[in-house]
């Protein structure tokens, strides 16, 4: 007597997970890690809500993959553009450049996953709250290498305080990233030259 092999259960769908997290990672950058629901998150990842839960177990996980995501791919593009220029001072300008093209248009209304995590899951969540405080610190660090790189290359006072002017920095940066959610900034490169002022 013949009969069939047994159909497999409960076989997890098989995805391009870093696909999957980009497109997961639109979606709580427009909206937030309480708005963006499984639904929404679902359609935008081509996987069902029961995909979703096998591979990330519930959408918090799912949201600290993206996260990691996010910052890594962040990262990794602002120090390749940074490469294109030698001196502190002008890589300072390619960091400013780059946080206010990002505030621009369509990728500014998206929003900024570390702003988001801060602003929505600070308060409540230790473990996101560590993460945006990495990420954070991690920036300040990178903003205060270049001020000091700078004041060695002769591109930067030498009088600046490091720490104070990367903390303010810093400010404009996540303050360009929240503006960027409600308009566009049409004054970009008097923007720039004003944060600039900051190093002389």
């Amino acid at each position: 007597m013949h009969t069939s092999a047994p159909k497999e259960r409960g076989r997890p769908r098989e995805f391009d997970t870093g696909l999957a997290l980009d497109n997961a990672m639109t979606v709580f950058r427009e909206k937030g890690f309480h708005a963006a629901s499984v639904s929404e998150l679902g359609q935008a990842m081509n996987l069902t809500a029961g995909s979703i839960y096998k591979a990330f177990t519930d959408k918090r996980t799912l949201f600290l993959n993206v996260f990691e995501r996010y910052t890594s791919l962040r990262n990794a593009q602002l120090r390749q553009q940074i490469e294109r220029v030698t001196t502190g001072r002008e890589r300072i300008a390619e960091v400013l450049r780059f946080y206010l093209q990002s505030a621009h248009e369509i990728e500014g209304r998206r929003g900024c996953l570390v702003v988001a995590g801060t602003v929505e899951l600070l308060t409540f969540d230790d473990e996101v709250a560590a993460l945006v405080r990495q990420a954070i610190t991690r920036n300040k660090a990178f903003l205060i290498s270049l001020i000091e790189q700078g004041q060695l290359d002769g591109s930067v006072s030498a009088v600046i305080d490091a720490e104070a002017a990367s903390t303010l920095m810093l400010y404009i940066v996540l303050g360009m990233r929240v503006a960027g959610k409600v308009e566009n900034n049409h004054s970009a490169s008097a923007t720039l030259e004003l944060a600039l002022k900051i190093l002389d």
